[in-house]
């Protein structure tokens, strides 16, 4: 997947085990968005509308698998589930990726697989976008271009509409007031070149905060941790799943 690569909205009819094997893949929800460096993969019920991208260059590897053929409890809630990429993990999904594989061999495989789902706790940013237009034009150039400092005043001349209109909807539609929605759609764009290991000075700058330390507050608002915190306790934990999972 070259920098930008984007498959736009979708839904498929199995599960989905998404993971990048290098870079960083970026998966959207209607309500959230998850992060995935190489150390982290993504389940994806099946039925569930999602974006997948990278905002750099990255490798997509996935499995697909029918519903019902192990059980999965977590599942249940029809919510995306970020799960321990472990060492071994990574070697099934390869494995199970062979499509000439034994069928007495995959069974083995995908019950080992089923072991090896573990959930890993994680913050996520959740931005949802308003549903009526022009609202919905406004969310989608700043999904674009985070950056853009534009007035909700500014933004209703461009796409015919009062600033009292556009504030209602994104209050309705979006669940919070057009500022704050603003704040976590910019936070939401600097989680991929965050976890990409781009300084905090580039990715304030790139997402429209005048000064790193401006970010890191909005970041610490949200999240509960700054930054470097947020993605060094991650990976933390994921390097002590993947052990207790090997040993």
């Amino acid at each position: 997947m070259p920098a930008g690569t984007r498959f736009d909205w979708h839904v498929h009819e199995d599960h989905q085990l998404a993971w990048a094997a290098s870079g960083v893949l970026t998966v959207l929800t209607a309500d959230a968005t998850w992060v995935l460096p190489p150390t982290r993969a993504l389940w994806i019920p099946a039925g569930l509308r999602h974006e997948t991208a990278s905002a750099t260059r990255a490798t997509m590897r996935t499995l697909y698998i029918r519903p019902g053929l192990f059980p999965v409890s977590w599942s249940e809630t029809h919510q995306p589930t970020p799960v321990a990429a472990s060492p071994l993990l990574a070697e099934l999904i390869g494995y199970l990726g062979d499509g000439d594989l034994d069928p007495v061999k995959r069974a083995h495989a995908e019950s080992l697989l089923a072991d090896l789902l573990k959930p890993v706790p994680v913050t996520t940013i959740q931005v949802r976008l308003p549903s009526g237009q022009p609202a919905r034009q406004v969310a989608e150039a700043l999904r674009a271009n985070p950056a853009d400092q534009r007035t909700l005043r500014e933004w209703g001349r461009e796409v015919g509409a009062s600033e009292r209109t556009l504030a209602r909807a994104f209050a309705t539609g979006a669940g919070v007031p057009f500022g704050h929605w603003r704040a976590l759609l910019r936070l939401q764009a600097a989680l991929p070149m965050l976890a990409a290991g781009e300084p905090v000075s580039r990715v304030a700058g790139r997402v429209g905060y005048d000064t790193p330390s401006a970010f890191v507050a909005a970041f610490r608002r949200e999240t509960g941790q700054t930054p470097a915190a947020y993605f060094r306790s991650r990976a933390e934990l994921l390097v002590r799943a993947a052990k207790a999972t090997v040993a």
